[in-house]
């Protein structure tokens, strides 16, 4: 940070005087260098300095002790949140107003005495402004005034979005009423993720997931299981054949480390516009190291630490405190969300997002709420290796092509059972999926034969096969499908001749396969021209179909 000096030869004569008058000095030089050295060697005097420090206001002093506290400077938005702003004025209007006289703020007490100014400095994420103490006179008032501030006070001059400032845990520990019914950490995620990746594979929709799909793919990106082309399969196939634990540690490490999995803009009932950029490593970290220093075991108050987070980092997210820039509004009523006001829609809802939906799909966390089907009030960090069951459960194959398959089959099983066909509705820990010649020829075209799935349910089925299922996997395998059950729409006549006659009229090429001397198949789509033409032979028709003409 610049040493004062510098910071007093920014300003006119005029200012430099309304300085030292607030100090009890007065000043011999007329030009405005030699009166800024003048003063300067005066306020860095430590005697001096301690007096002013004792005559400060209470606000003030806590202004000043929130900037030693950091370091000497705090970003310049959450510095005037806090404490008030400046007034931007030129000399004339400063000097008719007086604001050294009528403070309108704390900012403009310690400013009109020196102890505050305002600059940019160069950061990670480039260029910020900064309230700040001049570096020189820093040195004094943190030995000097503040002893109490000794050894205490982070290396890096502002609060780093890598670095936890407390080792105080934010928030408090759960009211009984806040963690009434526990929600335990669990591994779904990998069954979801399961789904998905049969169902990419297959090129169909997948059906409603516990994590969102758009989430979901998120996670599976990061881990670079889904590339922009779809699964990568050598990817899948180590993932699906890991244990439990190691496939869900594959995920949260990769979504640590993740540039392209953004919380922030994963938050429901808001929409993202415009081209700037968070920082979601940076902001993930923080949150992180947050929640490192809660007591292991212990359930804690989601209201009181994200009340916390707004109190002590409310910029956690926002290195340069800024809350215009980022376009966003709410999907429900089209209102931007723009300004400190709306901390608690964006920031403080990313905290609660990161906790009950990310960190609890990962299995770090788990949840508690005051009632059934409420919303989390309360949350506990797994501090031991999360508990998982081992994938030793057993298909039920039936011999009308159903199989069930429970959440603990072997992924990988499922993922392959899932391609040879047609999925039904899960039911509770369990999959349903049925086999039909469709399903199986899709399978066909991926490369798959009924060969593979008769040694899967072989292998894995409990009871094994059912003698008729093999028997017709085997016929479809040889001759395809054999039977088919169709709707068509049939004409019924009253006499073979109004059916000859009728074949022999323009209507014919609507006719199809002739069932009988009196009934034909009607092509789809032309009862409308049949009916038109049994009209024009003088014959009124009777429709029986449920199409409206």
């Amino acid at each position: 940070m610049p040493d004062l000096l510098p910071s007093l030869q920014k300003h006119d004569l005029g200012h430099i005087r309304i300085l030292a008058g607030l100090w009890g000095l007065e000043l011999d030089s007329n030009e405005t260098d030699a009166a800024a050295q003048e003063l300067c060697a005066s306020l860095l005097d430590p005697d001096l300095l301690a007096e002013i420090l004792e005559a400060l206001n209470p606000e003030a002093r806590t202004a000043l002790e929130a900037l030693v506290s950091k370091n000497g400077r705090i970003p310049w938005a959450e510095f005037i949140r806090r404490f008030g702003d400046i007034r931007e004025m030129g000399a004339g209007r400063r000097d008719r107003e007086q604001p050294h006289l009528n403070p309108a703020s704390t900012a403009e007490v310690l400013f009109y005495r020196g102890l505050l100014d305002r600059a940019f400095f160069n950061t990670a994420n480039g260029p910020q402004e900064f309230a700040f103490i001049p570096d020189d006179l820093f040195k004094i008032i943190n030995h000097e005034g503040h002893e109490d501030h000794e050894g205490k006070t982070q290396k890096n001059s502002v609060i780093s979005v890598n670095s936890v400032v407390n080792s105080e845990p934010l928030g408090r520990p759960a009211s009984p009423a806040e963690k009434t019914h526990p929600v335990p950490a669990n591994d779904s995620i990998l069954d979801d993720a399961t789904t998905l990746l049969a169902a990419l594979r297959l090129g169909i929709e997948p059906p409603e997931t516990n994590v969102p799909r758009p989430v979901l793919e998120g996670f599976l990106r990061a881990a670079k299981i889904i590339l922009k082309s779809g699964p990568k399969p050598e990817k899948v196939k180590t993932f699906l054949e890991a244990p439990r634990y190691d496939a869900l540690q594959m995920i949260a490490e990769a979504w640590l480390e993740s540039e392209t999995f953004n919380e922030l803009r994963q938050l429901p009932g808001l929409v993202f516009e415009g081209e700037w950029n968070n920082q979601p490593v940076v902001t993930r970290e923080f949150l992180l190291n947050l929640l490192d220093v809660i007591p292991e075991g212990k359930w804690w108050s989601l209201p009181a630490f994200i009340r916390d987070v707004k109190a002590k980092y409310p910029d956690f997210q926002r290195p340069a405190g800024d809350y215009d820039s980022w376009f966003i509004k709410r999907a429900a009523d089209d209102e931007y969300l723009r300004g400190f006001a709306y901390w608690e829609q964006v920031d403080g809802a990313l905290v609660r997002y990161f906790i009950t939906r990310v960190l609890f799909w990962l299995g770090q966390v788990e949840l508690a709420t005051p009632e059934e089907g409420a919303e989390p009030t309360s949350f506990k960090v797994v501090s031991e290796k999360l508990k998982v069951q081992s994938e030793d459960g057993k298909l039920v194959a039936r011999s009308n092509g159903h199989i069930a398959v429970p959440r603990f089959a072997p992924r990988a099983v499922r993922y392959q059972v899932a391609r040879f066909c047609e999925w039904e509705r899960a039911k509770e820990d369990e999959y349903h999926y049925t086999i039909t010649p469709s399903s199986l020829k899709k399978a066909g075209e991926q490369g798959l034969k009924v060969e593979h799935l008769l040694s899967l349910l072989a292998k894995y089925a409990t009871g094994g096969i059912p003698p008729v299922l093999v028997k017709a996997l085997k016929r479809w395998e040889s001759n395809g499908t054999e039977a088919r059950v169709q709707t068509q729409v049939v004409l019924r006549v009253s006499r073979p001749e109004v059916l000859e006659e009728l074949r022999k009229s323009k209507a014919a090429r609507f006719l199809g396969e002739l069932l009988g001397p009196t009934t034909v198949v009607i092509k789809e789509g032309a009862q409308s021209k049949v009916l038109a033409a049994l009209a024009e032979l003088g014959l009124l028709a009777e429709d029986e179909t449920s199409e409206v003409y």
